[in-house]
């Protein structure tokens, strides 16, 4: 299956794809739902998107991890055009104190792109799980994880917003902290299922060579961390389609989406 968004950017003089709109079509495919990558380097970018590509990943969410705010439509339509991958993007705030949260979440209304926010502070989990404008309140280290609270997991669900995990912990080369890891990453994502809270799951490697088909992160959520397969494919496939179109009924800024279901895919 395939998910067409047609973008109507309110400038177009920059697309020139086509005279009235700019496409992105996404396959009903795995997606990776957290890349990181250099955007003061255009060629980290691409090679990143390059060796996910041989990987045979079709979605890519692309994150700026040079605390860029705000991705210009001439850079996105630009990296689009050099890949081949279907890319996406989104912010991550990284927060320390409620103050902090209240100046810079304001800079956020109508954000085009999808919002994520880590913090270590409980308030700010808290006050983000019930802001309308973050889109993924974020888990996804060692440390961060221990924080999560069954509080904070109640308010994502009433909000229908998203709690994301990493697979990244587990790549570490201490066996013995990738031994907690992955316990309290089995114990944090079974609290998830148990909830039933909208998740997201990403690789979010920092090394390329650390990355992964979907597929295989799958196989360790499902044998490693006690994932149902079907459950896993979810995660991986329907819950980011849910997150965008959750970003593109928010939207009322950039462009104006339509979506489309076209019948292919993997499964």
């Amino acid at each position: 299956m395939i998910i067409k968004f047609i973008y109507f950017p309110l400038s177009l003089h920059n697309y020139k794809e086509s005279s009235s709109s700019f496409e992105v079509i996404l396959y009903l495919s795995y997606f990776e739902s957290r890349l990181l990558a250099n955007f003061d380097n255009f060629n980290d970018i691409l090679e990143k998107l390059e060796f996910c590509e041989k990987l045979g990943i079709k979605n890519v969410i692309l994150e700026p991890k040079n605390n860029i705010i705000a991705i210009p439509l001439e850079l996105k339509s630009k990296i689009r055009l050099e890949t081949k991958i279907n890319t996406l993007f989104r912010i991550n705030l990284r927060l320390n104190n409620s103050e902090d949260f209240k100046r810079r979440i304001k800079h956020f209304n109508n954000f085009s792109d999808i919002l994520s926010i880590e913090s270590l502070n409980k308030e700010v989990q808290l006050r983000a799980a019930r802001d309308s404008r973050v889109d993924i309140v974020s888990f996804s280290n060692s440390e961060l994880i221990k924080t999560l609270t069954p509080g904070v997991i109640s308010l994502i669900k009433q909000n229908n917003s998203f709690l994301e995990f990493s697979l990244a912990p587990l790549m570490v080369k201490n066996k013995v902290n990738q031994s907690k890891n992955l316990r309290n990453l089995y114990r944090f994502i079974q609290l998830a299922l148990k909830s039933k809270v909208n998740c997201i799951i990403s690789g979010n490697f920092d090394d390329m060579y650390d990355f992964r088909h979907p597929r295989a992160l799958i196989s360790i959520c499902y044998s490693l961390l006690g994932v149902p397969l079907d459950r896993a494919k979810k995660i991986f496939k329907i819950n980011p389609i849910s997150l965008l179109e959750r970003v593109n009924r928010r939207n009322t800024n950039d462009f104006e989406p339509q979506v489309r279901l076209i019948k292919g895919g993997e499964t």
